[in-house]
């Protein structure tokens, strides 16, 4: 499994397929997600006095993101975003 580093996470994207009056939308057609589940967070940065910095989300949670974050990845058929910390917006409760 991938392990992010630093201050990034790991989010698998929602696939949300859309329909409207019966036809489903292809992908293009459509906006880009904005939300999906944490897969894996990395240790966090580091800051100027070498302190580890943790990250405030977890394993399972399902955060939601600007439309243009992260870096895209697919990995074994399934497609991932690679987010800095302090790009996340909000964590569902």
């Amino acid at each position: 499994m991938l392990k992010p580093l630093g201050d990034r996470v790991l989010v698998k994207v929602r696939n949300e397929e859309e329909k409207v009056g019966g036809i489903v939308l292809a992908g293009n057609a459509k906006e880009k997600p904005t939300s999906g589940e944490v897969i894996a967070v990395g240790p966090g940065a580091i800051d100027h006095h070498g302190n580890r910095m943790p990250i405030d989300v977890k394993v399972g949670e399902t955060v939601w993101y600007d439309k243009y974050s992260g870096t895209s990845i697919k990995y074994n058929d399934d497609e991932y975003l690679v987010i800095r910390a302090g790009d996340l917006l909000a964590v569902e409760d």
